[in-house]
């Protein structure tokens, strides 16, 4: 493959023109004094142009070393901002992956909740069209703002009936309490009147002593 091919850069493209250049030139230049001989023994008008040549290569090759310093920095610009870009790709790369984990914990969390036995789902509640009967006005309730509304109504049931509970129970125990003394007051009585009959009943006993006496 040639190097034209590989090097697309047009800084590169420079230098390799002038190197190019300056080979051609100087590889012409050793033609040139190898055919003109020893330089004592050359014409002044071969030495004037050897010269001449010199001259031109030296600037052809200063001219190549310039590009050569300005291709390298600038490689070495490129370098760093490859490097700079590369670190930033590796932190978005990073960041995505992040984002990936996030994602499949999240899915894995809803997933969870989804198939999660809720406490409320196991609440005797009453069904959702009997309770939209009694409270129409949660008609266009979403979901869960519906679900919300039905547990409040079977809370305030439950409320209400614990209420009639304990009152039911408090006149249960007062019944109780009433019975108790009914009972009490009749066991009383009983005994009072067991005093009194067997008193009458003592009376004529008496006076049949009290006569033979």
């Amino acid at each position: 493959m040639a190097i034209d091919e590989v090097v697309t850069d047009p800084n590169l493209l420079t230098v390799l023109d002038a190197s190019r250049d300056a080979r051609v030139q100087a590889l012409s230049l050793v033609d040139q004094i190898a055919a003109a001989g020893p330089i004592e023994n050359a014409s002044p008008e071969a030495q004037q142009e050897t010269s001449k040549q010199q001259k031109l290569l030296i600037t052809n090759l200063a001219q190549l070393r310039g590009l050569h310093r300005a291709a390298y920095f600038g490689a070495r610009q490129t370098k760093s901002q490859t490097s700079e870009a590369r670190q930033e790709v590796d932190r978005l790369h990073l960041q995505l992956q992040n984002l990936y984990y996030e994602q499949r914990h999240l899915q894995g969390e809803i997933k969870a909740c989804d198939s999660y036995d809720h406490t409320y789902q196991q609440l005797p509640l009453i069904p959702a069209e009997e309770f939209l009967a009694l409270k129409p006005e949660h008609a266009d309730d979403d979901e869960n703002a519906l679900m919300i509304a039905r547990i409040e109504h079977e809370r305030s049931e439950r409320e209400a009936l614990e209420q009639k509970r304990m009152e039911l129970l408090k006149r249960k125990q007062k019944l109780i309490a009433d019975n108790k003394k009914r009972k009490d007051d009749l066991a009383n009585l009983d005994k009072e009147l067991e005093k009194f009959i067997d008193r009458q009943a003592a009376k004529p006993i008496q006076k049949l002593f009290d006569k033979n006496v």
